[in-house]
């Protein structure tokens, strides 16, 4: 009995990697498109909470889609959600970990959100020092709330 659970759990583990999606999206077409999403053009949102029984509020930019590129080299668009997570690799090989909906764009500079409970919680990084950015749902249950 409990081999069929381990069998079981490791199944379910990897459906979970195997759904995950993952795009990529070119440093240069990530900054077109992001290039009116500043501190200036934020808006207020609420998030469920998974975990507790108090929503999370915060400031989210205004990105309603972007278009991406699937592992297959094909152009889509990923809609904006508070579960999208975004992975950026530096030219340093360091990898840091966003919550897509906080990312915005300065003076040629990334912003954006680490942690959904801890909102000061944020990383800037050169655009030009950025080589590789990936996005995912990662598949938290988060939603905006009305």
């Amino acid at each position: 009995m409990k081999n069929l659970k381990n069998r079981l759990l490791a199944f379910g583990v990897l459906l979970l990697i195997i759904s995950c999606k993952t795009y990529t999206i070119p440093v240069e077409s990530f900054r077109e498109q992001m290039i009116n999403e500043t501190s200036e053009n934020m808006k207020k949102v609420k998030v469920n909470n998974p975990f507790f029984y108090s929503d999370i509020k915060y400031t989210s930019n205004n990105i309603k889609r972007i278009i991406v590129t699937d592992k297959d080299g094909k152009r889509t668009y990923l809609d904006n959600s508070p579960s999208i997570e975004m992975r950026v690799t530096q030219v340093n090989g360091k990898k840091y970990t966003f919550y897509f909906d906080t990312v915005i764009l300065e003076n040629d500079t990334l912003k954006g959100g680490r942690a959904r409970l801890v909102q000061g919680f944020l990383r800037k990084i050169p655009l030009d020092s950025i080589v590789k950015i990936e996005l995912q749902d990662g598949g938290k249950n988060y939603n905006y709330k009305e």
